[in-house]
C-alpha cells in the first residue's frame, strides 16, 4: 500500500546570510511576517514597504531524507507559487512555471539537502514577456505572462502583494508496483438511476509493467464529512454499499461503470436536500493487496444551461434536476491576498455567511485561483452552485509558448480535481476579456497578435468536452454567445453592469432587463472597527492618507460621495455620517437592482452580486468586509434574495408592487398598502389578497388612489405581507420631509441568554435605521440591518460578542436617515 510522508516540518527561508524559520504550506511574506523582518501589508500603507519583497529571488531549504521499502519515491508540489527550480543534492530535480497546478518529481533513493529556488515573479513574467510580445491590460502590471493569481499584483479592491512559497502542500509518497494517477468520475442521472463512470489512468514501475491489476469502485452512503485520497479506504467507516464493480486490465487505463437505483437528487439550497454519497476506488495487486486508493464525495444530478433564443433575445437560465432556477449569486475572489492563510474553518465561515444571506450560487472570479477541496467540500454541503472561471481577467493573454502548453496542463489538473463535486456547474472560460477586445481599444494595438481567443473559443471547450461533458461551459462573462451581438449585449447571455457604478444613480439599474446579470455592485467602506485596526492613530475621514490608501478603485471615493449627494447632503466633517450613508446606499443600489430583476423573472434569470468577500481591510463592493465583518449590504442580500420578495418596483408613472416567489409551494397572502404623510399620519388603506404560484412572479399596478402623488415631498407608501416590507418615497431623500427620528431604546436579555436584545421603539418614522454592532465592541454582530419603523413600531436587534452592556453606548452606535 501507499505510503505518505507529508513535508510540513524542517523547512528554513534563506533571507540575506541568515536562515528563517518557514512555514509550510506558506509564503515569503508569513515567513517574513513571522520573523519580524516586514510589517503587516494590510496595516496602514505598509504594502508599498514591503513591495520589495516580490521583486527578489528566494529559497527554502530543508534536508531530506527517508528510507522506504517501495520501489518508488516521488516528491510531490501541489502548488508552488510559482517560477521554480527544485534541486536535490546539488542536483536540479525539475523546473515549474505554474501556481494553478500540482508538480510530482522521482526522487527514489535519493536523499540530501532539498532547495526550491524562486525566481522573481517580475523577473520571470519579463521573460515570457520579451518572447510573447507586448499584449494591454487594464492594470500597469504584468499578470498575464505569469500563470499565477493575478490579484497578487493588485486590483481595484486589492493591495500589490506579489508572492513566492510552497503555497499548498509538498510530500513524499512511496509505492511500489502501480499507483492511481488519475481518477475522473463522470457522474449523472438517467430517470431513477445514477450512474458513475469511472476512467482511471495509472502510473506503473518497471516491475509493475504489464502486469495483471484490478480496480475496484464502489458507491456507498455517505458519512459526515469530506473524505480525503490519504485515507485507508473504509477505515472507520460504516458505510452501506449501494453499488460495486470490479475491472480487471494490463495495460495504464481502464473503465469502471457503476449503477445506483433511486439515488436522492442534490439539488442547490432552497430546492431540496444535499445527499452526498461515498466513492472509493481502490486499485489491487495480482494477489489481491491493495496498493492505492481514492475517495470522493460525489451527489446525484442534472445540470444544463438553456440558452434558447425568444422574443427577448437569447437566454441563460441554470436548469437543475430540470428546475429552471433564478440564481441568487456573489462574486468570490480569494479570501486572502495571501492565500495559504486560507483555512478549511475560514472558508467554511465565509461559505456559511453566504448561505446566510439566502445565497444560493457563488462565482470563483477569474483573477484569482482554483480553490483548496475544502472550498467546494462546504458548497457541497450547504447547496451552494459553483460557477467555475478558468483563470484569465482582463487582459490580452498572449497564446504562444510557454503560457499555450502551461494552460492546457493546468486546465486538465483542475477539470479532474473538481469535476467530482455535485455543487460545480459551470465552467467559464475567462472574465471580461471577450468584452475587452471589443471595447477595451484593444485590437489595434493587438495588430492580429494571439490574445485568449484560441483559449476560450477552442482550448478551454475542448478540454470541458473530453474531461467534463457532465457540465456546460461557456466562453466568457461577459457573453453573448456568439460575435454576432456584442458580447455584454444585455439581450443575449451573460452581462456585466458597470455603467451605473461608474457614471450613473442607481435607478438606472432599472433602465433595462439583461438575461443574466453576472456582475454589478456598488462601493461602501468596511466596517468602522476594520479601519481603526487597519489605519491605527488615524483621524480618520473620506479622503485622509490611509483611507486613500485601502481605495484601490479608480476615483472610488469621487463615485461613492456622487453616490451619496445624489440621495443626500454630502456630510463635509462628519466621518461617522458618511460611513453611514455610503452603506446605506450601496445596500439601496444592489436591492434596486436585484428587486428589478427579480420582478422580471424569467426574461432574467440570474444576479451575480460584485462581491461577497474582501482580501484585506478596504473600501469595496463586498457585502463582508476584510475582517469578516457583515456590511449592511449583507443583511439586505438576505432580504432580497429570500425565497419570497415583496417589493415596489419604480416602473413609469408610479411603483408597481411585485410578488416573487421562488420557492416551491404557492404564496397565498394579503399585501397591505398604506399611503402615509411624513408624520406618520395614514392617507390611504387597501388590502390585496394576491397568490403567485411557485417558481413565479405576480405583478400588480396599484390603483392612483393610493400612490403617493409624483414628486411630492410629504408623502410615502408601505406595503406590508407576511412579516415582509417594502417601501417607496416619490422623491430622494434630500427632498423628502423627515422628521426629526426619534425613538426609545432599551436592552433586554436575549432568548438564548448568550446574546442581547436592543428593542428600538420608534415616536416617528424612522429611515433605514442601523446599528452598527462593531461600535459597541469589535467583536460583536447584530442579526439585523437597515429598518425603517412606522410611529409605535417596535423592533428587535439580537447582539452576541457584546461583553460591557451600556443603552448609553447603543444610542451612539444607532444611525437613521432622519438623524435625531
Amino acid at each position: 500500500m501507499k505510503d505518505v510522508t507529508q513535508l510540513t516540518e524542517g523547512w528554513n527561508l534563506r533571507h540575506e546570510d541568515a536562515l528563517l524559520p518557514a512555514t509550510v504550506p506558506g509564503c515569503v511574506h508569513t515567513d517574513l511576517l513571522a520573523a519580524g523582518v516586514i510589517a503587516d501589508p494590510f496595516i496602514g500603507r505598509n504594502e508599498t514597504e514591503v513591495a520589495w519583497v516580490g521583486r527578489r529571488a528566494w529559497s527554502y531549504v530543508t534536508e531530506l531524507g527517508h528510507g522506504s521499502a517501495h520501489e518508488r519515491t516521488d516528491l510531490v508540489f501541489d502548488g508552488l507559487d510559482t517560477a521554480a527550480e527544485i534541486v536535490l543534492a546539488g542536483e536540479s530535480v525539475g523546473r515549474t512555471r505554474n501556481m494553478h497546478r500540482g508538480y510530482r518529481f522521482d526522487v527514489t533513493g535519493r536523499t540530501g539537502a532539498l532547495e526550491v529556488r524562486f525566481a522573481s515573479a517580475y523577473e520571470e513574467a519579463d521573460r515570457v514577456r520579451a518572447l510573447t510580445g507586448e499584449r494591454p491590460n487594464v492594470y500597469p502590471e504584468p499578470f498575464q505572462y505569469i500563470r499565477k493569481m493575478a490579484c497578487s499584483f493588485g486590483w481595484d479592491w486589492g493591495p500589490t502583494v506579489v508572492t513566492a512559497g510552497m503555497w499548498r502542500p509538498v510530500r513524499l509518497e512511496h509505492w511500489s508496483t502501480a499507483r492511481l494517477d488519475r481518477v475522473r468520475p463522470l457522474v449523472t442521472v438517467d430517470g431513477t438511476t445514477g450512474l458513475v463512470e469511472l476512467a482511471v489512468r495509472v502510473e506503473r514501475t518497471g516491475n509493475g509493467a504489464g502486469r495483471p491489476l484490478t480496480l475496484r469502485a464502489t458507491v456507498g452512503s455517505a458519512t459526515g464529512g469530506p473524505v480525503r485520497e490519504d485515507e485507508t479506504s473504509g477505515e472507520g467507516t460504516s458505510r452501506e454499499v449501494l453499488a460495486t464493480a470490479d475491472v480487471s486490465f494490463e495495460g495504464d487505463e481502464a473503465v469502471l461503470r457503476l449503477a445506483v437505483p433511486e439515488p436522492e437528487l442534490w439539488w442547490p439550497r432552497g430546492y431540496g436536500e444535499q445527499p452526498l454519497y461515498g466513492l472509493d476506488v481502490t486499485l489491487l495487486d495480482e494477489d489481491g493487496s491493495p496498493l492505492d486508493t481514492w475517495q470522493r464525495r460525489i451527489g446525484f444530478r442534472t445540470v444544463e444551461i438553456d440558452r434558447s433564443a425568444d422574443e427577448y433575445g437569447t437566454g441563460f437560465t441554470f436548469v437543475v434536476n430540470g428546475v429552471r432556477v433564478f440564481a441568487r449569486g456573489v462574486n468570490w475572489i480569494p479570501d486572502d491576498v495571501l492565500p495559504s492563510r486560507v483555512t478549511p474553518e475560514r472558508y467554511r465561515a465565509r461559505l456559511t455567511q453566504a448561505a446566510a444571506a439566502n445565497v444560493d450560487l457563488v462565482r470563483i472570479w477569474g483573477g484569482g485561483i482554483y480553490e483548496d477541496d475544502a472550498f467546494y467540500d462546504v458548497c457541497d454541503e450547504l447547496g451552494l452552485m459553483v460557477w467555475q472561471d478558468f483563470l484569465f481577467a482582463c487582459a490580452a493573454y498572449p497564446e504562444e509558448q510557454p503560457l499555450r502548453g502551461e494552460v492546457e496542463a493546468e486546465a486538465r489538473d483542475n477539470v479532474v480535481r473538481l469535476m467530482p463535486h455535485a455543487s460545480l456547474v459551470l465552467w467559464n472560460g475567462n472574465n471580461e476579456n471577450l468584452w475587452g477586445f471589443r471595447d477595451w481599444d484593444w485590437e489595434q494595438p493587438l495588430a492580429g497578435d494571439s490574445w485568449g481567443e484560441g483559449y476560450y473559443l477552442g482550448v478551454l471547450p475542448r478540454i470541458v468536452a473530453e474531461l467534463d461533458p457532465t457540465r456546460p461551459y461557456t466562453a466568457g462573462s461577459p457573453w453573448s454567445g456568439s460575435w454576432d451581438h456584442h458580447p455584454n449585449d444585455p439581450r443575449h447571455g451573460t452581462h456585466h453592469s458597470w455603467e451605473v457604478w461608474n457614471r450613473q444613480d442607481y435607478s438606472e439599474y432599472r433602465a433595462d432587463v439583461p438575461r443574466f446579470c453576472a456582475e454589478f455592485g456598488w462601493q461602501a467602506p468596511p466596517a468602522l472597527a476594520t479601519l481603526r485596526r487597519a489605519l491605527p492613530g488615524e483621524e480618520l475621514a473620506p479622503d485622509s492618507p490611509g483611507m486613500l490608501h485601502h481605495q484601490k478603485a479608480e476615483d472610488g471615493n469621487g463615485k461613492l460621495n456622487r453616490g451619496i449627494e445624489r440621495h443626500f447632503g454630502l456630510p463635509e466633517k462628519d466621518f461617522d455620517r458618511w460611513h453611514y450613508l455610503a452603506q446605506v446606499v450601496q445596500a439601496r443600489a444592489v436591492a434596486a437592482g436585484i428587486e428589478h430583476w427579480r420582478a422580471n423573472w424569467p426574461v432574467c434569470a440570474g444576479t451575480v452580486v460584485w462581491q461577497l468577500n474582501d482580501c484585506w481591510p478596504v473600501s469595496s463592493w463586498a457585502a463582508i468586509d476584510g475582517d469578516g465583518r457583515l456590511k449592511p449590504l449583507h443583511h439586505e442580500l438576505r432580504r432580497v434574495y429570500a425565497d419570497r420578495l415583496l417589493s415596489l418596483v419604480p416602473d413609469g408613472e408610479g411603483p408597481v408592487l411585485a410578488l416573487d416567489n421562488q420557492s416551491g409551494s404557492p404564496w397565498r397572502t394579503t399585501v397591505t398598502l398604506r399611503r402615509f404623510r411624513a408624520d406618520g399620519t395614514v392617507l390611504r388603506e387597501e388590502a390585496f389578497a394576491l397568490e403567485a404560484a411557485a417558481r413565479t412572479v405576480v405583478r400588480l399596478v396599484l390603483p392612483a388612489a393610493v400612490l403617493p402623488a409624483p414628486g411630492t415631498s410629504d408623502e410615502f407608501l408601505v406595503a406590508d405581507a407576511d412579516g415582509l416590507r417594502a417601501v417607496h418615497f416619490p422623491v430622494p431623500d434630500k427632498e423628502f420631509a423627515h422628521p426629526a427620528a426619534r425613538y426609545d431604546v432599551r436592552i433586554e436579555t436575549g432568548a438564548d441568554g448568550d446574546s442581547v436584545d436592543v428593542v428600538v421603539t420608534a415616536r416617528t418614522l424612522v429611515r433605514d435605521l442601523l446599528l452598527q454592532p462593531d461600535r459597541l465592541d469589535p467583536a460583536a454582530s447584530a442579526d439585523r440591518g437597515l429598518l425603517t419603523l412606522l410611529p409605535g413600531e417596535e423592533a428587535r436587534i439580537a447582539v452576541t460578542g457584546w461583553r460591557d452592556v451600556d443603552v448609553a453606548v447603543v444610542r451612539e452606535a444607532l444611525f437613521s436617515v432622519g438623524a435625531e
